[in-house]
């Protein structure tokens, strides 16, 4: 499994923007035969801080994912809302074995 953490932390009044934005990224996201989890998460402690949380079966369907239109609007999109530059780290899962999905 591979899976993507993304942290951003969006510009105060672009929260609204952001938050159409992911929510049309995530439901067509979760429409990839390869993605099996796409989670929004928002901080307790800084309503402008956010994660992602994606996971997909195989590097394969990550480069599936990033060739689509709606991934090619997030990418020309999201700059323009953050107040910082995002972060992604990429992860492979070790446990449970095979993800345990």
């Amino acid at each position: 499994m591979q899976v993507l953490f993304v942290t951003l932390r969006v510009k105060p009044d672009k929260i609204d923007d952001f938050l159409e934005l992911v929510q049309y990224n995530h439901q067509n996201t979760r429409q990839e035969p390869g993605n099996l989890r796409f989670d929004v998460l928002r901080s307790q402690d800084d309503p402008a801080r956010f994660a992602l949380y994606e996971v997909y079966r195989t590097p394969d369907d990550v480069s599936v994912h990033q060739q689509t239109a709606h991934y090619a609007r997030w990418k020309s999109t999201i700059d323009g809302l953050l107040a910082e530059p995002r972060h992604r780290a990429m992860f492979t899962t070790l446990l449970p074995p095979d993800g345990g999905w």
